[in-house]
């Protein structure tokens, strides 16, 4: 497994879609994601540190793993299927290992929570990661990029917008 960080949560201009940016640790390959509006912001608002007044979903997965006395060990990336990623949540509890099926956007989301490692199976890396020197990206008009703060108040906005159809379902 190739530990990896997460860089960014862009949103792709040819579909509009949320991306995850998942560059591994020590390397220049990333592990390019599509994902969904809601897991997008539940996301953002983890790099944020916002607070709700009530527990969201991935606050309420982490507060009933800690309170069956479990920890997340990992997230865990591991295959690409039919244009489609999966992912495990390796638990700990008692010394007892249990793995749970998960979309890799929900475990991202609750690995930022509870500051637990993403990690990426090997195979999967070498097959669909893309060397990506992202400190030194250029935005579309060759300016440097943009700050955190400035691709999360972009993501915010997309998400302020987006309306179910524009997905097609």
């Amino acid at each position: 497994m190739v530990e990896v960080v997460l860089r960014a949560v862009r949103v792709d201009v040819g579909s509009s879609t949320p991306l995850l940016l998942l560059e591994e640790v020590g390397g220049h390959r990333v592990l390019p994601i599509f994902i969904g509006a809601p897991e997008a912001t539940s996301i953002a608002y983890a790099l944020q540190g916002v607070k709700a007044p009530r527990p969201m979903s991935h606050d309420l997965l982490g507060h009933v793993i800690t309170a069956l006395g479990a920890q997340l060990f990992a997230a865990e990336i591991t295959e690409l299927r039919d244009n489609t990623f999966y992912a495990n949540l390796r638990l700990v509890r008692s010394r007892e290992e249990i793995n749970v099926s998960a979309r890799p956007s929900d475990a991202v989301a609750l690995a930022l929570r509870v500051g637990a490692p993403i990690l990426v199976n090997d195979d999967l890396m070498a097959a669909e990661g893309k060397i990506m020197d992202l400190d030194h990206e250029e935005d579309d008009d060759g300016t440097e990029p943009r700050s955190e703060a400035d691709l999360v108040a972009e993501l915010r906005e997309f998400l302020d917008s987006v309306r179910p159809e524009d997905f097609g379902q």
